[in-house]
């Protein structure tokens, strides 16, 4: 993955790990304790309970929120260094830039509303910040007599892939020794008029009698190996608080 990174094949690329856990409740209860803007519970299968939008359409607009970089809240002035992190800038505009090019193969007149906001999570541990930002477009009239063909064509989700996109995800079939199976999909609800997604991640497995954790960051030339790992350790938890 290194030399991929080093010969330019790919700026950004997001790897995962599987993690496993023994919890002292199950995965139901997990969903319905939990909290977060996006749950979802298969039994004997696998429980989410994701902070992240992939995209909401109403009233002829499409926004989507991408998500990068994440901080222990405890450290010491974690906002000012988090969004002064030379890393996590440039892994964050690549993002952006990203998610405005995916969003303008559906929309027009596409821009930035918010650039590299803080958002806290509450975990059962700690506190984390996260960045964000808002990325929206104008939609034609007729956005959903083709909803599936044009909803498709935004996967997979920018934040859990990479850039350039294609390669990126290659690449990871490659780098990784896991899995992913449903983590780092899409889900959400349509009804009729409005579309809300979320991605999935913040993502327990259930696989003979394990529960697995998996989670998982960006990763660029100017990443720190400790840094990446432990941030993919932050993201270990569950809300319940």
């Amino acid at each position: 993955m290194k030399k991929n990174l080093d010969y330019g094949n790919t700026y950004l690329i997001n790897l995962t790990s599987a993690t496993p856990i023994d919890l002292n409740i199950d995965t139901r209860d997990i969903f319905y304790r939990s909290k977060a803007n996006y749950k979802l519970w298969i039994k004997d299968k696998l429980v989410v309970f994701s902070p992240e939008i992939f995209v909401q359409i109403e009233k002829g607009k499409i926004a989507s929120y991408p998500m990068k970089g994440t901080i222990d809240a405890r450290l010491p002035n974690a906002m000012d260094v988090i969004l002064n992190d030379p890393k996590e800038i440039a892994e964050h505009n690549t993002i952006v830039d990203l998610i405005r090019n995916d969003l303008s193969m559906l929309a027009k007149n596409v821009r930035v509303e918010r650039f590299r906001f803080i958002e806290r999570l509450k975990t059962n541990q700690k506190d984390l910040l996260q960045v964000s930002s808002k990325i929206v477009g104008d939609l034609e009239g007729d956005f959903f007599d083709e909803l599936g063909t044009r909803f498709f064509k935004l996967l997979p989700a920018g934040s859990i892939s990479g850039a350039p996109k294609k390669k990126t995800v290659e690449i990871i079939l490659e780098a990784e020794t896991h899995d992913r199976d449903f983590y780092t999909g899409v889900f959400g609800y349509f009804d009729g008029e409005k579309l809300d997604s979320g991605v999935m991640i913040r993502y327990i497995e259930e696989k003979n009698g394990q529960l697995v954790f998996k989670s998982g960051g960006g990763i660029t030339t100017f990443s720190d190996a400790e840094k990446e790992y432990n941030e993919m350790i932050d993201k270990v938890y569950v809300p319940i608080y």
